[in-house]
């Protein structure tokens, strides 16, 4: 279990830094055509401000879009305010604040900025099919990511997808646009690749990030409960049972702790999470380490 948890943390750098080559590519290129380094800077920093205010806002945007309804007290909702409560005590952070959204499709989420500002949610669907043990798989999941500052890393990662974004959009016009270097066969063939490849590129990056954080929140989960048969046992619900989200958007599908979208066959290449069976068949392999 825990070398999975080191392995996952390794390949999220890896990934990150091939990220960063990404874009310190399409600089260099940029920069290349436009013989002007401005570009890249100004390009990189909108994308930084961009990501800044997300960050800032990402917890109260997703609670919105979810039409979550904050749990006051225990007297509320009882099972999953005493489950997020003990799992606080038993891991020394602070209690996040509780939501349940109300829709019938099994589901859960967390967010914020760090375990003091953290927020978790769970829908009435999964309230209904979940027993306690696996419930508590559920929510340690959840606060596996807050305790992980996965939000963080999502944040960083979204800041270096908005500058691919805008590297390459500034790149393809002064491509067709530009004067002098532009006008080179070869430099608008870079030009369009950079337009095509690129974009496409960054998002399976950062769908790659995202589902090592996944088997990350799973692994965190199991070593908080020291059971990970449970969780297993809740991803097998969540597959079984699992239906599109009533309000469903797409800037939020990698919150959840199962695909809100339910992506078509063609589409799983560019799902946000891992596929349920591959989850528990890990999750299986460390119980057997206990």
């Amino acid at each position: 279990m825990y070398r999975a948890i080191a392995r996952n943390k390794r390949n999220t750098v890896f990934i990150i830094l091939f990220f960063l080559a990404i874009i310190g590519g399409l600089g260099w290129l940029a920069a290349w055509i436009y013989q002007d380094v401005t570009i890249v800077i100004v390009t990189v920093v909108i994308a930084a401000g961009y990501a800044l205010i997300q960050y800032f806002t990402a917890d109260r945007q997703a609670l919105a879009m979810s039409g979550a309804i904050e749990v006051r007290s225990r007297a509320d909702h009882p099972r999953p305010w005493r489950t997020v409560e003990n799992l606080s005590i038993a891991t020394g952070t602070p209690m996040p604040r509780v939501y349940v959204i109300s829709d019938p499709a099994p589901n859960a989420f967390a967010t914020g900025r760090d375990p003091k500002r953290a927020v978790v949610a769970a829908t009435t669907g999964l309230l209904e099919i979940m027993d306690d043990a696996e419930l508590e798989g559920v929510m340690a999941h959840e606060l596996g990511h807050v305790r992980n500052y996965d939000i963080r890393l999502s944040m960083i990662v979204f800041g270096l997808v908005v500058a691919v974004g805008f590297i390459s959009d500034m790149l393809v016009r002064l491509t067709f646009f530009g004067r002098g270097n532009n006008q080179n066969p070869i430099v608008l063939v870079f030009g369009l690749i950079a337009l095509l490849i690129a974009p496409l590129v960054a998002s399976l990056v950062q769908l790659a990030v995202s589902r090592q954080r996944e088997y990350l929140a799973d692994a965190t989960a199991a070593m908080t409960t020291r059971h990970p048969d449970a969780l297993a046992r809740a991803l097998e619900k969540l597959e079984a049972y699992g239906r599109p989200m009533r309000r469903q958007n797409s800037s939020m599908a990698h919150l959840w702790i199962a695909d809100p979208l339910r992506p078509g066959v063609i589409d799983r290449l560019f799902a946000t999470h891992p596929p349920i069976a591959e989850r528990v068949k890990r999750l299986e392999k460390m119980g057997g380490s206990f």
